[in-house]
């Protein structure tokens, strides 16, 4: 079921331009609306590669369908779309909804942080993670992500939104280049130095089932990509196959000249088990199997 959006709040900044709006749930959400400037499909794009990072566990908003009463758009001055020469209300119906990575909360959150700051950020081992994810959806945009700190934090966490021009936005296919659906900051892969820096976020990717993919686009309205379902297939079933190549582009990145992995091949190998805690490893085998 959808959340009904009872109030705006604010515009956002962004392409999509956004409105920052109230759920009768309690809950804010970062709303974008069917007819924004960027595509339509803009919607189903984000609503699906966000529901494929929380299936993968990473940090991520929650997103829901937001239903936007034509009476709140009538009687709200701000919703409404800037088109340059021309401006058009924003239309009312069902859209794509992220909760606020700030919540009601008293807390703060940011675009930026400084280079000292950003080292300290406490889940910057998941921009691994998003990485992979931004491959294997093709994101032709820059990696996002916002940095949250609660009150009496010191540290911030990265919440990583903007998934829109996954599947290269309205034109639904997979352009792949290095340097697409990278941060664009070398400090947030400072810690990668083998693969095991991608786990386990990596490996939930790509043994991830198939029904958990279809079900994920099951769930995206008709409406936000033509309704032509032939596409929407299309889509979900190229997406299962890259599962395969995820490794091959995010190999493509490391090699390219921006060197985002500079430490890479320095990790230390696992220390080799102790010949005492072998020895009591097969007693408990052995155990179990009689």
């Amino acid at each position: 079921m959808a959340v009904l959006a009872v109030q705006q709040i604010r515009r956002m900044r962004g392409g999509a331009q956004g409105q920052l709006m109230l759920g009768a749930d309690g809950h804010i959400y970062v709303v974008k609306f069917q007819n924004n400037p960027q595509h339509r499909r803009v919607l189903a794009n984000e609503f699906l590669a966000s529901r494929l990072a929380l299936a993968a566990g990473l940090a991520v908003p929650r997103v829901e369908l937001v239903e936007v009463s034509a009476w709140l758009v009538e009687n709200t001055p701000g919703l409404e779309i800037d088109l340059g020469r021309r401006r058009e209300r924003c239309q009312p119906g069902l859209q794509f909804g992220s909760r606020f990575a700030g919540g009601t909360m008293p807390g703060q959150v940011l675009d930026y942080l400084p280079e000292e700051q950003l080292a300290e950020v406490r889940n910057l081992a998941e921009f691994a993670g998003i990485l992979a994810l931004d491959k294997w959806t093709a994101n032709a945009n820059g990696r996002q992500a916002v940095f949250v700190r609660r009150q009496r934090e010191r540290r911030y966490s990265a919440v990583f939104i903007d998934f829109g021009y996954c599947f290269h936005a309205g034109d639904w296919r997979f352009e792949d280049a290095p340097l697409r659906g990278v941060y664009y900051r070398n400090t947030v892969y400072q810690e990668v130095k083998a693969w095991n820096a991608f786990e386990p976020w990596l490996t939930r990717m790509e043994t991830m089932p198939e029904a958990t993919v279809w079900s994920a686009a099951g769930e995206v309205p008709p409406e936000w990509y033509g309704g032509d379902l032939g596409e929407m297939e299309a889509l979900v079933e190229k997406l299962l196959l890259r599962r395969s190549r995820i490794r091959d582009l995010i190999e493509e990145f490391r090699r390219s000249d921006r060197d985002p992995f500079p430490h890479w091949g320095t990790a230390s190998p696992a220390p080799a088990p102790d010949p005492w805690q072998r020895a009591q490893a097969r007693a408990s085998m052995n155990l179990r199997a009689n």
